[in-house]
């Protein structure tokens, strides 16, 4: 007689062990193969065949490897937890878990504009002629000698237009 996890003698059963170990070898595969075909990831498919041979352990007093009733048993109660599976995940409303990449994130993009709609506005409050050496030179990335090249003016010049211009953008930047 295989007696199961009710038992009141306290001490573990061998006996229910290898019915399980049984049923398992005899039946998992079928199971895990017609669980996988409703469930969304195979995860999902092997919490279910395990919850099923929990609660063929934990009926193991009538249920027998050999017993032609047990894997209809076994799928019927496949079939009541994914069932109940269902019910529970359409009950429960959606949670979406925050990527690694968006979590401690500051708002570098919208600093990013802020910043340059700052020196947009900055470059406005220039003169042109000071304006066209600041930009020759940090945003289209040339030297001083190339940004007089460019203007047609001597490199002097544009070195101290550089100089004014910087200053000017200092003020408001300062001034925050």
């Amino acid at each position: 007689m295989v007696v199961g996890p009710n038992s009141n003698s306290g001490e573990p059963d061998r006996d229910a062990d290898v019915a399980v170990r049984q049923l398992y070898a005899h039946h998992a595969r079928a199971l895990q193969g017609y669980v996988e075909r409703f469930c969304a990831d195979k995860a999902s498919a092997e919490d279910i065949v395990q919850e099923t041979f929990i609660r063929a352990w934990q009926h193991l007093r009538p249920l027998s490897a050999a017993d032609p009733q047990v894997r209809p048993w076994l799928f019927r109660v496949a079939r009541n937890l994914l069932i109940d599976a269902d019910r529970a995940a359409r009950s429960r409303p959606i949670t979406v878990r925050m990527q690694p990449a968006e979590e401690g994130r500051d708002d570098a993009g919208l600093n990013q504009v802020l910043d340059q709609q700052f020196v947009t506005d900055a470059l406005q409050h220039l003169s042109p002629a000071h304006g066209a050496v600041l930009v020759e030179t940090f945003y289209r990335g040339g030297t001083l000698a190339r940004v007089a090249h460019r203007l047609g003016i001597p490199h002097g010049t544009a070195r101290s237009r550089l100089h004014y211009a910087l200053c000017a953008l200092r003020r408001p930047i300062e001034s925050c």
